[in-house]
């Protein structure tokens, strides 16, 4: 990954933001720009220089990792809250104006960074989250690594629904089965919502037992370096026989719409575009109001991330993005359906990284 040229980019947009210097605290922002991955650090930034500020817990992997990554900042150890406070002063000191990460800042860290600098604390959106929205090829290259995982972990469990598992114990089967194959971690707590479950969106996995003719939504990923995958399969439990007319209709449709939406995808784009796509399918099948969330967003070092990709959105879609399309219909009483692909935004499409079947 190209972690070293991310504070250049960072730093050509501080004018625009009306800061001098930036500081970095959100884990993930400064994980992204300095390449550590500690819980605790700030990152200050300047149009000339950079500082990591962590505590002696991180003294040895701090200098390590960003020696690793390229990152031409430097390393300051404060042992206490209060000599760490000294050193943070000590770099803000001279700027006429400091930028906050307005969305990851607490009313009372604001008053605390008050009291450490002389001069005005301007609040700033979106600085580096605009940044992160454009993957590089390594950063492409580890979401796709967590995808396979996701994909050959889903292949192996898929026998075990014949078996009538609880909806809890084949999530643990799955969440197994992906750390087994190398993933670091699950992206989020696994849903599978079987029968009429499945018309809760995000449903927490339970006692229920899956039976043949259940529709099951199973939506998870892997992590891998920091990198998320997202996919979503919702499986006819004993094939598209078992089920009746209305789950055979709401899979065609569902499955149609996500189609349709992955083929809206591609550079310049419209997001709302995107959104549009899977919402028409849905809605001439009469189940408009029954497709109850967005059609996706950005995947990357968050589960959830920029760019979100709905009816409101505003902006295009550019190559290197990496975004969901998931559209979905809930039924209360009868289920749901949801499918789900990651895909990286391409200039003439999109390039799925999730390629799990679609029963």
């Amino acid at each position: 990954m190209d972690v070293a040229g991310r504070l250049a980019r960072l730093r050509s947009r501080l004018d625009g933001a009306g800061c001098e210097v930036l500081l970095v605290t959100h884990p993930t922002n400064v994980r992204y720009l300095s390449g550590f991955t500690g819980s605790a650090a700030s990152l200050v930034v300047s149009s000339e220089r950079a500082a990591l500020i962590t505590d002696g817990r991180y003294e040895e992997q701090a200098a390590e990792e960003l020696a690793a990554a390229g990152v031409g900042a430097e390393v300051v150890i404060g042992r206490t809250q209060a000599a760490q406070a000294d050193e943070l002063r000590d770099r803000l000191a001279a700027a006429a104006t400091v930028g906050l990460e307005a969305h990851h800042v607490t009313w009372a860290e604001q008053r605390r960074l008050a009291d450490l600098v002389d001069g005005e604390l301007v609040p700033t959106e979106g600085l580096v989250e605009d940044l992160r929205q454009v993957k590089d090829d390594g950063e492409v290259a580890r979401i796709e690594a967590a995808a396979r995982i996701a994909d050959a972990a889903l292949e192996a469990v898929l026998p075990q629904l014949d078996t009538g598992p609880t909806e809890a114990a084949f999530a643990a089967a799955l969440d197994g089965e992906m750390r087994a194959r190398g993933a670091d971690d699950v992206s989020f707590e696994t849903i599978v919502a079987s029968g009429p479950n499945g018309s809760r969106p995000h449903h927490r996995p339970g006692p229920r037992r899956i039976e043949r003719g259940d529709l099951v939504v199973i939506d998870f990923g892997a992590l891998v370096d920091g990198y998320h995958s997202d996919m979503t399969r919702t499986i006819p439990v004993g094939g598209r026989a078992a089920l009746d007319a209305t789950q055979r209709r709401m899979m065609d449709v569902v499955t149609e719409a996500q189609a349709a939406g992955v083929a809206a995808v591609a550079a310049g784009a419209p997001l709302a575009g995107v959104d549009a796509a899977c919402r028409t399918v849905i809605e001439a099948a009469g189940w408009g109001d029954a497709f109850v969330h967005g059609t996706g967003h950005g995947v990357g070092l968050d589960i959830h991330e920029a760019p979100g990709v709905n009816a409101t959105a505003a902006a295009n879609l550019v190559a290197g993005q990496v975004v969901t399309v998931e559209p979905g219909v809930y039924l209360p009483g009868t289920g749901g359906v949801r499918v789900e692909d990651t895909v990286v935004v391409t200039e003439g499409g999109a390039r799925p990284l999730t390629c799990a079947p679609k029963p």
